[in-house]
C-alpha cells in the first residue's frame, strides 16, 4: 500500500513535471466518461490531496498547489488540506474565481500546461484552450504524469454486467437505439458517440457495479444508421448477455480500442455531447469526420420516466419507507434507552434495514449522518477517524438513499436530539416551509427548471438566509442518483435542455447551514405530473407528485410560523405515508408510523 503523504506525492509530481518541462499540471475530478463517481483508478485528485469531496480541480506549479472547490466544500476542504501543501481556492460564480482565471493571471507566455486528455471534456478543454490562445500557453493532453508516479494504482474494475429483469423497462434496447437514430436524423447527424455510463446503461437496459453507488459499467457506445458498437471488456459479460446483445445487433469491441476505432471511421457527421465526451475521443473522431456538439438524445429520453417506470419507483419508495420506519423506530428507542450512538452507527443501521428489502442493490450514495456542526457540511461523511457521538442537545441530519432493482431513492430528514434551541426550531420550520413551497408549486410545462428555485428560497430570503447548493437534481430510474438535464438552482443557467417535462423525477431539498453549529435539510423526491385545467388558453401546466414515503419530524416545527395551507399539505403528506406504508408494517413499527404521522 502506498503510504506517501500528499506533500511527498506533490514533490514527486513536481520532479516529473520538470523532466517533461511542464509548467502547470491540472487534475480534473473526472474519468473518460465524465462521471461524478469515479473508479479508484481515476480518483487522482483524492490520491494527490486527500480531499474526499466529490468534485474539485487541482493545479500544481513548481511554487504553488491549489484545490478549487465550490461553496459546498469550503469548510471540508480547509480541514482536509491542512499540512498537505495544497491551498484551498474558493470557487464561486465569479469567473475570476476559477482555476482557468488563475492560470491566466499567474503563468507566463509560452507556459506549458499538462492535462490528461482522457479525463477532460470537450467543453472543459474548449474553455482552457480559449485562455491558452489568449495567453499563448501550450497545452499537452497526451501525457499521463500520474501513471508515472502512482505505482500501486488500482486496476480498472471488471465487475459483472447484468441485464435488467423483464418488465422493468418500458422500451427494449432495440427500440431505444431506433429512437436515437431518429433523433440523429433530425439533427443532420449520421453517427453518435456516447461515453456517459448512465446513458449507456439506459440504452442497453443493463446495469453493473464498476462505480460505487451508481449501478453502471465502464463502456463507450457508437451508433450510426447501420451499426451499433459497445466498447467494453468482455470479461464483464456472461455468454448469455453477450449473445443477447449480439442478437440485438450490438457488436462488442474491447474497451481499450475505442479511440483507435474512432480514428478509422470516415464520412460520418458525428454527434457528441461536449460535456460528456473527452477531448481525446473528440480528437480521434475529428481526424476524418465533422462533429455536431449537442446533448445526448438519450439524456433527454431517460429523464422522462414512462408511467410504468414511475409505478416501479413508487414500489421502491414503499420498500425504502419501510426500511426507514424500522430505522427511525430503532433510533428513537436507542435514544430513549440511553444507548451509545454515533454517526457511523447511524449509517450502519440505516444500511442494514435497507439491505433487508427485496431488490436492494446498494446505497445510492455515501450516507451523510451529521450531528450539529457536522450537519453544517452539506457533503459530510463520517469516517472511523472522524465522527461524532450523538450526545447532548442538537440536530442530527441524515441524508441517505438506496439503489433497488426497481428504483433509486434519496431522502434527507433531521431529528432533534435532546432539546433543540429556539433558533434551531425556527430554522427547521423555515426550511420546511421552503420544501412545502416547492412541493405545492404549479408551473407551465416546459419552464426552465432553474427558474423554480426562487419560489423555494423565498421564505429564507425574507430572513436574509440562503444555502450554497441547488434545491433539486434529476434522479435516474434504478440508475444514477444525480442525473440531468433538469436542475432546480438559480446558480444554473436556464437553457432549452433544462425544461421541465412530464415524468422527470427531481429532488426537493432546501437547506440551511450555520458553520460550526448545525445544518438542516429536508428532502423528498418528486415527479412532474400533468395539472389539468378546463381552460387551456394559457397552455399546459405541471405539478409535483411527492414520491418519497417517510414521516417528516414535527417536533421542531414552530406552528405559529406555519400557514394553514402549509399545515394542510404536511397533514395530507403524512396521511399518504401512513396509508401506503401501514400494510407493510406491524407491531411497534406500525405504532411508530401512526404516532409520527399524526396531524398537526
Amino acid at each position: 500500500m502506498n503510504t506517501q503523504t500528499p506533500n511527498e506525492k506533490l514533490s514527486l509530481l513536481r520532479s516529473h513535471m520538470q523532466q517533461h518541462q511542464i509548467d502547470a499540471f491540472i487534475a480534473m475530478s473526472a474519468d473518460p466518461h465524465m462521471s461524478e463517481y469515479l473508479p479508484e483508478y481515476w480518483q487522482v485528485r483524492l490520491w494527490l490531496t486527500g480531499f474526499t469531496g466529490s468534485v474539485g480541480t487541482v493545479v500544481v506549479t513548481q511554487d504553488f498547489a491549489g484545490l478549487w472547490v465550490d461553496g459546498r466544500y469550503w469548510v471540508q476542504a480547509e480541514q482536509q488540506l491542512n499540512n498537505t501543501g495544497y491551498i484551498l481556492q474558493k470557487q464561486s460564480h465569479d469567473p475570476a474565481s476559477t482555476h482557468i482565471a488563475w492560470l491566466a493571471q499567474h503563468l507566463t507566455k509560452d507556459a506549458k500546461i499538462s492535462v490528461n486528455g482522457q479525463n477532460i471534456s470537450v467543453q472543459q478543454y474548449n474553455a482552457l484552450e480559449d485562455i491558452a490562445k489568449q495567453q499563448q500557453f501550450k497545452l499537452e493532453t497526451h501525457l499521463d504524469l500520474i501513471s508515472e508516479i502512482w505505482h500501486d494504482r488500482p486496476a480498472l474494475p471488471l465487475q459483472t454486467v447484468w441485464q435488467m429483469a423483464d418488465g422493468l423497462n418500458a422500451l427494449t434496447r432495440v427500440e431505444k437505439i431506433s429512437a436515437i437514430r431518429d433523433a440523429l436524423s433530425t439533427k443532420n447527424a449520421s453517427a453518435h458517440f456516447v461515453s456517459s455510463v448512465d446513458d449507456i446503461a439506459w440504452i442497453t437496459n443493463c446495469r453493473g457495479r464498476d462505480v460505487e453507488y451508481n449501478p453502471v459499467f465502464l463502456a463507450h457506445l457508437y451508433i450510426d444508421h447501420s451499426r451499433t458498437v459497445l466498447f467494453i471488456d468482455d470479461a464483464k459479460l456472461s455468454p448469455e448477455l453477450q449473445a443477447n446483445l449480439e442478437a440485438d445487433h450490438i457488436e462488442i469491441i474491447a474497451y481499450a480500442q475505442s479511440a483507435e476505432f474512432l480514428k478509422q471511421i470516415q464520412n460520418q457527421v458525428v454527434l457528441i455531447d461536449p460535456a460528456k465526451v473527452s477531448i481525446l475521443h473528440a480528437q480521434a473522431i475529428t481526424l476524418h469526420n465533422p462533429v455536431i456538439q449537442d446533448i445526448n438524445p438519450s439524456t433527454l429520453f431517460k429523464s422522462c420516466k414512462h408511467p410504468s417506470e414511475i409505478a416501479h419507483v413508487r414500489n421502491a419508495m414503499i420498500k425504502d419507507g419501510v426500511a426507514l420506519c424500522h430505522f427511525f423506530h430503532w433510533l428513537d428507542t436507542a435514544l430513549k434507552n440511553g444507548e451509545s450512538i454515533n454517526e457511523l452507527s447511524i449509517d450502519e443501521k440505516a444500511t442494514a434495514f435497507r439491505k433487508q428489502q427485496q431488490g436492494f442493490i446498494d446505497l445510492s450514495f455515501s450516507t451523510i449522518a451529521g450531528f450539529n456542526a457536522n450537519g453544517a457540511l452539506p457533503h459530510y461523511r463520517a469516517t472511523p477517524d472522524h465522527f461524532s457521538q450523538i450526545v447532548a442537545d442538537g440536530l442530527l441530519l441524515i441524508d441517505s438513499g438506496a439503489q433497488y432493482a426497481d428504483g433509486t431513492t434519496d431522502i434527507t430528514r433531521v431529528v432533534p436530539i435532546g432539546t433543540p434551541s429556539n433558533e434551531q426550531k425556527r430554522d427547521y420550520t423555515l426550511v420546511l416551509k421552503c420544501h412545502i413551497a416547492l412541493a405545492q408549486t404549479v408551473f407551465p410545462e416546459g419552464i426552465a427548471s432553474p427558474l423554480l428555485d426562487s419560489i423555494t428560497r423565498q421564505t429564507l430570503w425574507k430572513y436574509g438566509l440562503d444555502y450554497r447548493h441547488g434545491t433539486g437534481h434529476g434522479v435516474g430510474f434504478a440508475l444514477n442518483v444525480h442525473e440531468g438535464p433538469q436542475v432546480i438552482s438559480y446558480y444554473a443557467p436556464p437553457t432549452a435542455n433544462t425544461k421541465m417535462r412530464v415524468g422527470m423525477i427531481t429532488s426537493n431539498e432546501p437547506g440551511l447551514y450555520h458553520e460550526g453549529k448545525y445544518g438542516i435539510r429536508i428532502e423528498n423526491l418528486v415527479v412532474n405530473q400533468p395539472k389539468v385545467f378546463a381552460d387551456k388558453t394559457y397552455g399546459n401546466f405541471l405539478e409535483f407528485e411527492t414520491l418519497t414515503l417517510c414521516p417528516i419530524n414535527t417536533q421542531c416545527i414552530v406552528l405559529d410560523l406555519m400557514t394553514t395551507d402549509e399545515k394542510a399539505w404536511l397533514n395530507q403528506y403524512h396521511q399518504t405515508v401512513r396509508e401506503r406504508l401501514s400494510p407493510h408494517l406491524q407491531g411497534e413499527i406500525l405504532n411508530w408510523l401512526i404516532e409520527n404521522t399524526q396531524a398537526i
